[in-house]
C-alpha cells in the first residue's frame, strides 16, 4: 500500500488532534476529579418528612427524618418513602455528574461510565482517538 503525502498529512492532523484532546483531558483531570467528588444532591419526600443527601455515586451521605413520622407509625410506608427519596436524590446526583462530564466526554462514554462498562469507556475513547478506524 502506497502512502501519499495527503495520507501522511491527514494522519499527522489526526494525531495532532488526538494529542491535543489527550493533553486537555490530562490537564483537566485534577479539576474534573475534584468537581466529581464534590457532587452532592438532596431530595425531600413529597410529604416533607424525609430528606436524603447523596454523593456522586448515589451513596447515601445522610438521612433526616422529621419527628412527625412517629405520629403515624407505618414502617412499610416509611421504608417506601425513604427508598423513593434516595432514588430521586441519586437521579439528581447522576445528572450533576453528567453535567461535569459533558464538556470532556461523549454521551457514549458517559453512558458506558454509568453502566459500569469500563470496556465500553475505553472503546469509546479509542474510537474517538483513532477516528473510528481502530488504528
Amino acid at each position: 500500500m502506497d502512502v501519499t503525502a495527503d495520507d501522511l498529512e491527514r494522519m499527522r492532523t489526526r494525531a495532532a488532534d488526538a494529542m491535543a484532546r489527550m493533553e486537555a483531558l490530562r490537564d483537566g483531570y485534577v479539576d474534573l476529579r475534584q468537581r466529581l467528588l464534590a457532587v452532592t444532591a438532596s431530595a425531600t419526600s413529597d410529604d416533607g418528612f424525609v430528606t436524603v443527601r447523596v454523593g456522586p455515586h448515589g451513596r447515601v451521605l445522610g438521612i433526616d427524618l422529621d419527628p412527625r413520622i412517629y405520629r403515624r407509625p407505618d414502617s412499610r410506608r416509611l421504608a417506601e418513602t425513604i427508598t423513593a427519596t434516595i432514588q430521586r436524590a441519586a437521579d439528581e446526583a447522576a445528572e450533576r455528574v453528567r453535567d461535569v462530564f459533558r464538556p470532556v466526554a461523549s454521551e457514549e462514554q458517559i453512558k458506558a461510565y454509568f453502566d459500569n462498562d469500563f470496556e465500553g469507556v475505553t472503546q469509546a475513547v479509542d474510537h474517538e482517538l483513532t477516528g473510528g478506524d481502530g488504528r
